[in-house]
């Protein structure tokens, strides 16, 4: 009888569903074979590999080139891979791989849980139960796997501390669904749909030298000279709303132009989690816009900042960098309008 089991790969780093009770606290302790141990019978033929064990608040760009290797290396025989992750930096990792991995041709399912695997009321099996479900099922991409939704990677943010619906999908919903019938992949006009032509190409370099700015009332402009000074190649701003800065007394538009002169990329996004922004709809946008801020429209921060590391790490100048802004890659910003 032929085998018509879906082949998996759980890559596992570590995270608080690898996690064990010490006395310096919860540390990543358990291997990937030790979460399937766990999870028990899966309908899939699934290999664990252990390649990091790491909270995920030490996963840093060096980690982001090592997993990426490790999937574009290994991927070959498998249906689908799944990323076992701490929850911390799930969301910028999940982004960082959208670029690095592009073109990918399998799902690439990140999940993680707010409550260790050992723990009696965990959410990890079921987040790993459902991320192996959407690695068999899913289209090739980046994906993030978390209280029974499966979410665009680029796309996601974590948005609770404790809480298991830790992760949304912002302005993108999510691509499916786990309900009684199963998983209900949901389509829509703006979905991001991959090219089946697309052939999957690896590319670690990242000049992670960024800083990200949330603008707040007061907030001295001096301090993003310094940054410059400091040897940073590119800044993502938080801005108001729609993207407004200020400009009286302490003039964060001129300094933004300044430091554009200069060829460093200034990418305005917005505070607000949901929506996009629109430089063009305000005066205080305006001036930013004349200054030659770029539009991060609705992209989240961690997409936009991830996005110009990434940019950066490519050697490209400022007017490249603006147009790479201007290009839907994977699904992580909206280019045509939504009104």
């Amino acid at each position: 009888m032929t085998n018509t089991k879906k082949k998996i790969l759980l890559l596992s780093t570590g995270g608080t569903i690898a996690s064990v009770a010490s006395e310096e606290g919860l540390v990543p302790g358990q291997s990937g074979a030790e979460l399937l141990h766990t999870l028990g019978g899966q309908p899939y033929e699934i290999t664990a590999k252990d390649i990091l064990s790491l909270d995920s608040s030490n996963i840093q760009p060096e980690e982001w080139a090592y997993i990426a290797e490790q999937i574009y290396q290994l991927r070959r025989g498998y249906d689908g891979i799944v990323v076992s992750h701490g929850t911390d930096t799930m969301a910028y990792t999940a982004s960082m791989l959208t670029f690095m991995l592009q073109g990918i041709d399998l799902p690439v399912v990140l999940t993680g849980s707010q409550v260790p695997m050992q723990a009696i009321l965990s959410d990890a099996p079921d987040n790993l139960r459902v991320a192996f479900a959407a690695a068999a099922t899913c289209k090739p991409g980046i994906y993030i796997a978390f209280n029974r939704q499966i979410m665009r990677g680029c796309r996601c943010v974590k948005i609770r501390t404790t809480g298991f619906d830790a992760f949304k999908s912002i302005n993108m919903d999510p691509v499916a669904r786990v309900t009684s019938d199963g998983i209900d992949i949901k389509h829509s006009a703006n979905e991001y749909v991959p090219s089946e032509h697309a052939i999957c190409t690896l590319n670690t370099k990242v000049n992670p030298h960024v800083a990200m700015v949330k603008l707040f009332p007061g907030f001295d402009p001096a301090m993003l000279k310094a940054m410059v000074d400091a040897g940073c190649k590119g800044i993502v701003v938080e801005a108001y709303g729609l993207g407004g800065m200020n400009y009286m007394r302490r003039n964060m538009v001129k300094a933004v132009g300044e430091i554009i002169k200069q060829g460093i990329p200034v990418i305005a996004c917005s505070q607000c989690l949901y929506e996009r922004t629109d430089l063009t709809k305000y005066e205080v946008g305006r001036a930013a816009l004349l200054e030659g801020a770029i539009s991060g429209r609705d992209m989240t921060s961690e997409s936009a900042v991830t996005k110009l590391m990434w940019a950066l790490g490519q050697e490209m100048d400022l007017e490249e960098i603006r147009a790479f802004f201007n290009k839907d890659i994977a699904g992580e910003v909206t280019i045509a309008s939504r009104r």
